[in-house]
């Protein structure tokens, strides 16, 4: 008859800080990736805004990197020109807060992880002190008859 073995006892052994990997959840710091360069992509500032573009066929895919304290009033409206922001902006929050507001008075914020569709016509800016990072799909000036969306902010 065989002899039975003695169970062994798995003994759980604390990593050494050197090999911890660092994860969002354990620092409140953007994660790297997110602001490291996009190869490829056509980079610029504009507004205090950090924004990179790759072209994929007909469309546009943006990272814009809004810095804390970031307002579209007070940073983009002497570049662009006009009293609210006219673009349409569709994509995906992955990082930070922000708070949209139309000229109705209409709200809406954003927390990451977040799908975003804000439609034309609004201010916005940078809700704590952690940077916001949308990652943006369009097509330029036929954004919104391409994707579907309204050419203005409406109450249905």
């Amino acid at each position: 008859m065989a002899k039975k073995k003695a169970a062994r006892k798995k003994v759980k052994r604390a990593v050494p800080a050197a090999r911890r990997r660092k994860t969002a959840a354990r620092t409140s710091k953007t994660p790297e990736a997110l602001l490291a360069a996009v190869k490829g992509a056509e980079r610029r500032n504009i507004g205090h805004v950090q924004l990179e573009v790759g072209r994929t066929g007909a469309a546009r895919v943006k990272r814009m990197i809004y810095p804390p304290g970031f307002r579209w009033s007070v940073d983009m409206k002497p570049v662009v020109g006009t009293d609210l922001c006219m673009h349409a902006h569709v994509g995906f929050l992955a990082w930070g807060e922000i708070h949209i507001e139309y000229a109705d008075g209409c709200i809406v914020e954003y927390k990451a992880p977040q799908v975003v569709a804000i439609d034309p016509g609004h201010d916005g800016w940078v809700v704590g002190a952690e940077p916001v990072v949308l990652i943006e799909f369009d097509f330029e000036g036929d954004t919104i008859s391409r994707l579907g969306v309204p050419d203005a902010h409406r109450h249905v």
